[in-house]
């Protein structure tokens, strides 16, 4: 008996030494695994554009590891580690501010259109400097853009000429710009030189090099993209219900061997030639006939059968396959004609996706799921094709419609990176009018800005306050406008910005009002009206010319108006622009029709961002433009306006004796219907079309006036009575 409880508790002890033995196994398994280094996950796929209708298209697991694999990576170093922290000299632009040098160009050295238009936008930019010791980012003279070798375009020798440049400093804070790497058969992205710690604003990135937060991902665009302005978008007003003939198209080439082939070959398969058309061709390059297969006659005729240009206006749906490399130029054609892009390119890391949403813009598919495409896009419900549609407008406009928006969409991804607890909520970039012209230097609050109160749910404040710009000696006409303002029962506060030569009066020179007063000294230009003064503190703006002649009832009115539309130019003396037939070039009229497109900011409310974009978004050239040419201040700001909103000023009831008004801007010494004169403002608007790329004005027939008005009732019956009194 013994022995058996013996035999037992030796039986119970090997139990339990053995269970010990495997705890301690494991845990030492698992605290070897944990020491070795973690692979770096692998980066998930864009998300679709609506997940409740595409549930069935693709699982983002199935997403990881698709498409046609690339050799390895040649840029594989130390460099692909790079961030902001660690590769890039964050107190060069800390001393100051975000300033960006472009090297001089040498003699002989040849340059690409498509480069030379990025350096001309960088040398107009506001952030250029003629100073590399003032620089925060430098960008090489090099044409960059195209590093494939049997191209003609290829630059050879960079490695040397960048390890001879005193500033390359390793790539450290240099921004090399790049739409072609790589060559024939992988085109992978190696760029036949070591870009260091530069950062790369490449086209046809892939996720697996790029680096986020360091790097930018920007669209292939073509040699005849416009350098300013661009053209607009396709969809117009009318464009309801937003079905068009075709579902879904494409029309392009049909690689017959090597990378991209296989998408473009399966294309076939979906065409229906009815709502669905699919069409490719192998006639291109030179040697076709060689690799000619048994589809290639009848994909050659139908191909011929259709126009592309019209294909892609009359269909809802483009599919943007990848081509050679993973982006193509029917990314940027399919935005601007309206046409929403299905993108079959795994692994391309979108344009600009560090801030813009293609969420809302684009269906992105995977290229092995091809046969489900046609079943997904035909989910969407119509409300959400509208929306997808008009926010490729938005975007084209935006970000992508010339190469200088292009290259500032870049710039401020950058700045937005150097000062993050400053930088741009995604909401700006993502909403009309974009991240480019929302300031962060002014405001990241979106209820700040004049275009977001609808979204916000709040309106503008209540008060405003009086700018009078005054260039002569302290005179009785000013003395009863300030009077007429601060009688206002909205007015906060009254400016006078003395751009006088003498000096400004004493304080007991000036009327007792009600509303505090102060005086403000100018530099005597023009448009000093336009700095934003830290003394402004209300949303609103009542800017004056001291010959401005306004009753309170007036100024009331306008301000109510005023806050209705507090994105637009609310005044009083309306001037318009046409075009001159004969002349070929835009004219100008002060002439009383029932149109017009530019408020005269003599007396006129506007929202004090204005002020900032004045002097902050456009360079300084521009505005020194505007300080040469008679009233050309007073376009440049309308025109402004015009191109953040797309919208006209609105034109308010005024007495009648305003007719008579000759505005301030007009040149001294001549009549007011002066040829000279009006010949300046016409050379100022032509100029500003140009800088601009576009005629931004927006013309309307519109004008509002108060109940009653000009009614044959009692005077005592109108909220505004003064508006009908001599």
């Amino acid at each position: 008996m013994q022995a058996r409880k013996k035999y037992l508790l030796l039986a119970f002890l090997a139990s339990w030494l053995f269970l010990l033995l495997l705890l301690l196994g494991d845990r030492l398994r698992r605290s070897a695994f944990m020491s070795q280094p973690r692979a770096v996950s692998p980066r998930s796929w864009p998300r679709w554009a609506d997940r409740s209708l595409l549930g069935s298209f693709a699982a983002p697991q199935e997403l990881q590891d698709l498409g046609t694999p690339s050799p390895p990576s040649s840029r594989l170093n130390s460099s692909s580690r790079c961030r902001m922290e660690n590769c890039f000299d964050l107190g060069r632009c800390r001393r100051h501010g975000f300033k960006v040098f472009t090297y001089p160009r040498q003699r002989g050295q040849p340059v690409s259109d498509s480069y030379g238009k990025i350096l001309a936008s960088l040398e107009r930019s506001r952030y250029h400097t003629r100073r590399p010791e003032e620089a925060c980012v430098f960008v090489l003279p090099f044409d960059t853009l195209d590093r494939d070798r049997l191209s003609a375009r290829y630059v050879p020798g960079l490695g040397q000429q960048l390890g001879a440049s005193p500033l390359w400093n390793g790539g450290r804070n240099h921004l090399v710009f790049n739409l072609y790497s790589g060559t024939w058969p992988h085109y992978g992205p190696e760029l036949g030189f070591d870009v260091g710690q530069a950062m790369l604003a490449k086209a046809s990135f892939d996720a697996e090099s790029f680096r986020p937060g360091f790097d930018v991902s920007i669209p292939l665009f073509p040699r005849d993209h416009p350098q300013w302005g661009g053209q607009e978008g396709r969809l117009r007003h009318s464009a309801v219900p937003p079905r068009k003939k075709y579902l879904l198209a494409f029309k392009g080439k049909r690689y017959l061997t090597g990378i991209g082939s296989g998408t473009r070959n399966a294309l076939h398969h979906i065409h229906n030639g009815k709502d669905i058309v699919s069409l490719t061709t192998c006639k291109h390059g030179k040697d076709w006939e060689k690799h000619k297969d048994a589809r290639c006659d009848k994909d050659n005729a139908d191909y011929e059968k259709f126009d592309y240009q019209e294909l892609l206006h009359n269909s809802t749906f483009c599919i943007v396959p990848r081509g050679r490399r993973l982006g193509s130029f029917r990314f940027l054609e399919a935005l601007q004609a309206a046409c929403i892009p299905v993108l079959l390119s795994d692994g391309w890391e979108l344009p600009f996706s560090e801030v813009i949403d293609w969420s809302k813009a684009a269906v992105v598919g995977s290229e092995r799921l091809l046969l489900q495409i046609p079943s997904a896009v035909r989910c969407i419900h119509p409300e959400r094709v509208l929306a997808l549609q008009q926010q490729t407008q938005f975007l084209w406009d935006a970000y992508f419609s010339s190469v200088d928006k292009i290259v500032h969409t870049t710039l401020e991804i950058i700045k937005d990176r150097l000062l993050p607890h400053r930088s741009r909520p995604r909401f700006l970039w993502n909403e009309p009018p974009g991240g480019l012209l929302a300031l962060p230097d002014f405001s990241t609050h979106i209820g700040d800005f004049p275009f977001y109160y609808l979204q916000h749910g709040s309106s503008p404040s209540e008060k405003f306050t009086a700018l009078i710009r005054v260039v002569s000696p302290l005179s009785q006409p000013v003395l009863r406008l300030i009077q007429a303002v601060s009688r206002s029962q909205y007015c906060a506060q009254i400016l006078v910005l003395w751009s006088c030569e003498e000096p400004p009066p004493p304080l007991e020179k000036w009327p007792q009002i009600t509303v505090p007063l102060s005086v403000i000294e100018g530099r005597r230009e023009p448009s000093d009206r336009f700095f934003p003064y830290a003394a402004i503190r209300t949303d609103a703006v009542l800017s004056l010319d001291e010959d401005s002649s306004l009753s309170t009832s007036e100024v009331d009115f306008a301000f109510v108006v005023w806050r209705s539309f507090p994105e637009r130019i609310v005044g009083f003396l309306a001037s318009s622009h046409f075009w001159d037939a004969e002349q070929q070039r835009w004219g100008y009229t002060s002439r009383w029709t029932n149109e017009l497109s530019i408020v005269l900011t003599a007396a006129a409310f506007y929202h004090r961002y204005y002020h900032s974009l004045f002097t902050g978004y456009l360079p300084a050239g521009l505005r020194e433009l505007a300080g040469g040419l008679a009233a050309c201040e007073d376009i440049l700001m309308n025109v402004l306006v015009a191109a953040v909103t797309k919208l006209p000023p609105i034109k308010v009831a005024q007495r009648k004796q305003h007719k008579e008004a000759v505005p301030q801007q007009q040149v001294k010494g001549t009549a007011p219907s002066s040829s000279w004169g009006f010949s300046q403002q016409q050379d100022c608007l032509n100029q500003l079309a140009e800088w601009f790329g576009y005629m931004p004005l927006v013309s309307s027939q519109l004008r509002l006036d108060p109940v009653l008005f000009k009614d044959q009732v009692s005077i005592l019956r109108k909220k505004y009575r003064h508006l009908e009194r001599p």
